[in-house]
């Protein structure tokens, strides 16, 4: 894929009923899907998981989730700004159905996998969340299904926020190739959004082999980043508006896990902002 392919504007990844709808034929790749449904007042939106097992993630709005004789009741939040969120996971092989009384826009975390794990909900007080780096690197980690914090079979995802004029995802590093103990294989998804009206930041990607992936993207509320390999970092915020992204992250690992290799021309100098 080339680089304009990598970057997905708002409306460019919509789909039927969703807002944004990358998935791994969209993507060129094998694991990893994310899609953004928006439900007007009392609406609802049903789907089939298929071989992926999901997350939903409300970005804003409460809503119920129904699957497996299960019904999850999901506070929500004001905004992805506004704090930490409860959540619901969909195993795959199911049916679920979303639906929301006051309505809102609801993110969909997924991954093919093998196991089928039963659907469960995730209260937002057992969200883990780490305040990493520090001065102008300083951000708000929210690892609400990293790889220790909530089980899954391969899916892995976290939220970030960076504050205006900060920067995160920084030292660059990368999980691209399979090295026992040191990095995992894993395809990674950014869908960006940003504080106030007119905000925007920055996204970089650049190659870790000849070839590789080589993406400088402005970005926006609604807008995606693809990473199927290379060095990722930095994600910049624009002064004054706060920035937001949702990392979908699942590969072909037997272990689900996420190791990382920090790019060895900046891991040293940087070490205090990790």
């Amino acid at each position: 894929m080339t680089s304009n392919d990598l970057y997905v504007p708002r409306g460019a990844a919509a789909g039927g009923p969703y807002a944004v709808d990358i998935g791994p034929e969209r993507a060129g790749w094998t694991h990893s899907s994310l899609r953004v449904v928006e439900l007007e007042p009392g609406g609802t939106h049903t789907f089939g998981t298929g071989d992926s097992e999901w997350i939903v993630l409300p970005l804003s709005g409460a809503c119920t989730v129904r699957t497996e004789d299960e019904e999850f009741q999901i506070l929500g939040r004001e905004s992805v700004f506004a704090g930490v969120t409860d959540f619901a996971y969909v195993p795959r092989d199911a049916r679920a159905q979303i639906a929301s009384g006051a309505g809102g826009r609801f993110a969909l975390a997924g991954a093919k996998c093998e196991r089928r794990l039963p659907a469960r909900y995730g209260p937002a007080p057992e969200v883990p969340v780490e305040d990493r780096g520090s001065g102008s690197c300083a951000r708000q980690v929210r690892n609400f299904a990293s790889a220790d914090a909530f089980d899954c079979d391969k899916l892995i995802a976290v939220e970030v926020v960076t504050p205006g004029g900060h920067w995160s995802s920084y030292p660059p590093h990368k999980h691209d190739e399979y090295r026992p103990g040191e990095e995992s294989e894993l395809e990674e998804i950014y869908y960006f959004e940003i504080d106030g009206p007119n905000g925007f930041g920055y996204q970089r990607v650049f190659p870790s082999r000849e070839g590789g992936t080589d993406v400088l993207a402005e970005v926006r509320t609604g807008d995606a980043v693809l990473v199927p390999d290379g060095w990722h970092g930095p994600s910049i915020a624009q002064p004054g508006h706060a920035m937001y992204y949702l990392n979908v992250m699942a590969g072909p690992g037997e272990e689900r896990e996420w190791r990382i290799c920090f790019h060895p021309g900046h891991a040293e100098s940087t070490e205090g902002y990790r």
